[in-house]
């Protein structure tokens, strides 16, 4: 089982280092639980019209540390009913890259994104050959491979899905 390509817009750039992610919905919005209304509020100090404009496989793209600080779900669940398919970064902040890898959530660090990509620009993520490629300016760069567990775990969905094949796998 491999990892399938992640193909879409870069739906926004986030340019600055240390991003936190609750920002996405709003810390106020954080006890949501409805994601219907939880993902009707994201991006919305960003772009009003974020919610509208997004097609099911758009990306995020971030700076360095991206996701710093609590690594708090909300924003990225509503996201990810939205139809974001995952998140190009330079670097990640290791509480979210775990927090993020465990829900399923494709995270790719690549160096030079942020220079290599506008605002919907299509890119692919192409895992087998270590690349992002954006097609719309012909650049390619190359992405850091995914260690084996965390690429494991995102072929699974996620931990839980991860633990239960693992379970599965050794009660057979």
């Amino acid at each position: 089982m491999s990892l399938a390509n992640l193909n879409g817009r870069v739906a926004w750039i986030f340019t600055e280092e240390n991003f936190d992610v609750d920002l996405i919905v709003g810390v106020k919005n954080m006890k949501i639980t409805d994601i219907k209304e939880l993902s009707a509020l994201a991006m919305q100090t960003y772009d009003p019209d974020f919610v509208s404009l997004i097609r099911a496989g758009d990306l995020i793209v971030g700076g360095a540390n991206f996701g710093y600080g609590h690594p708090h779900y909300p924003s990225l669940r509503a996201l990810r009913h939205l139809g974001i398919s995952g998140i190009v970064a330079e670097s990640f902040s290791p509480g979210f890259w775990r927090g993020e890898i465990s829900m399923g959530t494709p995270l790719i660090s690549c160096p030079g994104i942020l220079g290599a990509v506008q605002r919907w620009d299509e890119i692919v993520v192409d895992w087998a050959k270590s690349a992002v490629r954006n097609l719309t300016r012909a650049v390619t760069l190359p992405l850091e491979p995914l260690s084996s567990g965390d690429h494991a775990m995102l072929e699974s969905g996620g931990l839980v899905p991860y633990l239960k094949r693992d379970l599965q796998s050794a009660s057979a």
